[in-house]
């Protein structure tokens, strides 16, 4: 039976589970984009908002990264209130606050003067706006995952998990080809002065859109219109303490892994082995591209052989080749492809997935609070410090310190991979 000719059933009409898909899907890569065109322009941000240091060059960049790490430490707060607030009202409203919040931050920094225009306010205004927007990001993965699944049939929950990565890594893409068309249109002082701009002012238009979209998809919550369910705050580590703490290792080292992997890792070869970043693009095109393909066929095959198979592999491989992958790493974009596309090929087996293993821990009642702040305060602890310590660890003279960490991390994330049930085929909860 095709995807669009079935059905889920929330209290009301039945709907087209296609339709929910493409809702999902849509607004999770408008919000995303927004996300990434953060981190995709850092460099041109880095110039424009933080004054270089007297004794490195790479003060600036470290700044403009930790303001990137603010924006995760802001996570927790937005998975526990937004995931909170969708098991209470639903998913589709919660969802619909946070693309409007992502918007309002890209707007904010589209519109932010320069450093050299207000001094100290221009950065604070930069913070402000990761602020908001991590707020919006760390409600979104909780509540677009139980849409996602709630939506999918139980034999096609690891297809349809693989959409919120195809959304996101569609999101990452576009913001790459954006800055990449507007680096080769502009000329380099109109990059630098105005041009970075414009991603943020796309993503804010794309905001509205992606509100308008997801206002129009059906609920995957029973909850009558008007009507508030009763969900405490903190219920969810009452309750499911031990989920709770599954969640957070088994996101631990993905977490790490994905930011550095997908959109760090041609800053890193360059800050290392002095790799032209010219190439950085084309080469993480290529990689990502191999990644999103990826993500419905570890999907679909989750849904046939299970979640832990998968799960295992990605850590196993992590443990035992994240060093020689970074030391591989030198001048040529040969050399970078290679270790992009390699790390990104294992990393697909779990980001395919994930959306529904994390889902698969909880039942519906507190699905979205029990994901939201347990999933968000990994990505902050770890993936929103990783671009960070791997440049910080560079600037102190200890580059080869940072594999270690991630490959650290890895067997921590596969002892709990190792130790989780099979949910792949039973009901969900």
């Amino acid at each position: 039976m095709a995807i669009d000719e079935l059905a889920v059933t929330t209290g009301a009409p039945a709907v087209s589970r296609g339709r929910q898909l493409v809702s999902a899907s849509i607004g999770n890569m408008v919000e995303w984009f927004d996300w990434y065109a953060y981190s995709t322009l850092a460099v041109y941000l880095s110039a424009q908002f933080f004054p270089k240091g007297d004794t490195s060059s790479l003060v600036p960049l470290l700044s403009t990264l930790a303001v990137f790490a603010v924006g995760f430490v802001t996570r927790p707060l937005g998975g526990l209130v937004i995931g909170v607030l969708a098991d209470r009202v639903g998913r589709r409203r919660a969802l619909s606050g946070t693309i409007l919040g992502m918007g309002a931050g890209s707007l904010l920094i589209a519109a932010s003067p320069t450093y050299a225009q207000v001094g100290l306010i221009a950065p604070l205004l930069l913070l402000l706006a990761r602020i908001v927007q991590g707020i919006s990001a760390g409600g979104e993965y909780a509540a677009s995952s139980a849409f996602l699944i709630e939506s999918a049939p139980q034999r096609r929950r690891g297809l349809f998990s693989s959409f919120f990565y195809i959304s996101a890594t569609s999101a990452l893409l576009a913001a790459i080809g954006i800055s990449a068309l507007l680096a080769r249109t502009l000329d380099t002082g109109a990059m630098a002065s105005w041009g970075w701009r414009i991603p943020f002012l796309i993503g804010a238009a794309g905001s509205v859109a992606g509100f308008w979209i997801r206002r129009h998809a059906s609920e995957t919550l029973n909850v009558k219109a008007g009507e508030t369910r009763r969900v405490g705050a903190f219920e969810v580590f009452l309750t499911h303490p031990k989920q709770a703490l599954q969640l957070f290792w088994i996101t631990a080292a993905p977490a790490v892994i994905f930011y550095m992997w997908t959109s760090y890792l041609p800053t890193y070869a360059n800050i290392t082995v002095g790799f032209d970043l010219k190439d950085g693009l084309l080469v993480g095109t290529i990689s990502l591209t191999v990644f999103l393909l990826l993500q419905p066929v570890f999907g679909a095959l989750s849904d046939r052989i299970g979640r832990k198979p998968l799960m295992l592999g990605f850590g196993l491989f992590f443990v035992v080749a994240t060093v020689p992958l970074l030391r591989a790493l030198h001048g040529s974009a040969g050399s970078l492809l290679f270790v992009q596309v390699t790390g990104l090929v294992a990393l697909a087996a779990f980001t395919s997935i994930s959306s529904a293993v994390v889902c698969e821990l909880f039942p519906t009642r507190l699905r979205t609070s029990g994901i939201g702040f347990s999933y968000a305060l990994a990505v902050a602890l770890f993936g929103g410090t990783g671009p960070y310590l791997a440049t910080y660890l560079v600037d102190v003279g200890h580059p080869s310190a940072f594999g270690w960490y991630v490959a650290a991390l890895a067997a921590i994330s596969t002892v709990f991979y190792w130790r989780l049930p099979e949910t792949a085929h039973r009901e969900l909860r």
